[in-house]
């Protein structure tokens, strides 16, 4: 369903026309066509996905879309706005409040995580000594992502037996830490959510308060981003919200997930709550200076490439907690996307910080060939969203 400007009735209209020099009435933008952001919607829906919603802002305008429905049960729409759960989104968030304190010099990119948190990362070959702070925000780090040790059976099962498990972050660091690196630090990327505990602890440690209050006192309050929160264990998402299923098994039952699963949903790396409504006010605030110095924002910025076994599209190159994703039209856009249990979220803003948009598909298969399909009419609502000229 597409957000509509309210309608006048035609004598309403005709007045305020006539009120108006004639240059001004002229001079008017036409209204977004939204046909196709929901043409696209549906495409992700066609593909098996059981609720989508769709938020484009742009200098003309928004576009809303909604397909599918908002739950199995009720069958209720999809609701325009609702609360999402951002998952690695929350990646952004954190990382543009390291990079503030880096630009504050109460911290350096380049101080080891030893430096900053002695002892925390030791053993089965993994040195804080020679992992920096960059390392962690751009997962050159080769540390093991703890959250193979958190849910080792990847069934419905574990899932229902551990969602309420609530981990401290050196507990997952400790897990993590009892097996070998990937790699020595710097030498290669790979994606571990550990880099992000290790984060938010940094943030803590330098700034004297949870990363939690970080992120609302430096971001959250200024932008008036009100919908949006870091709610830690908190398991219920406010109302409205889609419900999210997740197939454990090809061929099997979509299974109500909307309660998270804790023991990867609750931290530095993936826990933030908010609209799509915040999210874009967020990276377009991002994009365009308002949050970060020019020497941290070009940071952020500076990018090493991603495998093209990684997941994402060919060309992306990560950068200190954003994605840089190359667009067909030419140029790219700025993200982090967010994942977990029954959804997806995919965020993105044009790097002159123009158009920014949040899409999130509330359903995941287990067939990989059905998996595929989605991804690939996800990323294609991304790119046309963003390449298309009104």
């Amino acid at each position: 369903m597409l957000s509509r400007p309210s309608r006048l009735s035609a004598a309403a209209l005709a007045l305020a026309a006539l009120s108006l020099p004639l240059a001004a009435a002229s001079a008017a933008p036409p209204a977004i066509d939204a046909g196709p952001v929901q043409r696209d919607a549906d495409v992700l829906r066609d593909a098996g996905v059981t609720g989508v919603a769709v938020r484009l802002d742009t200098p003309r305008g928004t576009v809303t879309a909604r397909s599918g429905v908002g739950d199995l049960v009720t069958r209720r729409p999809v609701p325009t706005d609702g609360y999402l759960r951002l998952g690695s989104t929350t990646k952004a968030f954190v990382a543009t409040v390291v990079l503030q304190l880096v630009g504050e010099k109460r911290l350096s990119l380049d101080r080891t995580v030893e430096q900053v948190l002695p002892g925390v990362v030791a053993g089965a070959g993994n040195d804080g000594r020679t992992i920096t702070v960059r390392d962690l925000l751009q997962h050159t780090s080769g540390l093991s992502d703890y959250i193979y040790d958190v849910f080792p059976d990847p069934g419905a099962r574990t899932y229902f037996a551990d969602r309420w498990r609530a981990y401290e972050p050196e507990e997952l660091v400790a897990l993590a830490v009892r097996h070998e690196p990937a790699f020595p630090a710097g030498t290669r990327w790979a994606y571990s959510n550990t880099n992000y505990v290790l984060a938010g602890m940094i943030i803590e440690e330098i700034a004297g308060r949870p990363w939690e209050q970080e992120v609302r006192r430096r971001i959250l309050r200024p932008l008036n981003l009100e919908q949006t929160d870091t709610p830690g264990t908190r398991p219920f998402l406010p109302h409205p919200h889609t419900a999210d299923h997740q197939q454990f098994t090809a061929g099997g039952p979509m299974v109500d997930t909307t309660i998270p699963y804790r023991p990867f949903d609750s931290g530095a790396d993936g826990s933030m709550t908010g609209t799509a409504r915040d999210v874009n006010r967020f990276f377009t605030a991002l994009a365009d200076g308002r949050l970060l110095k020019p020497s941290e924002l070009a940071a952020m910025r500076t990018t090493v490439p991603v495998p093209r076994d990684s997941g994402h599209p060919a060309g992306t190159r990560d950068g200190l907690g954003v994605f840089l994703t190359p667009l067909s039209c030419g140029g790219g856009y700025l993200g982090h996307g967010g994942s977990g249990f029954g959804y997806v979220v995919r965020t993105a803003v044009t790097t002159d910080g123009r158009r920014s948009l949040t899409v999130s598909a509330h359903s995941r298969s287990a067939d990989p060939r059905a998996a595929a399909r989605q991804e690939d009419a996800l990323r294609d609502l991304v790119d046309h969203a963003l390449c298309r000229t009104e």
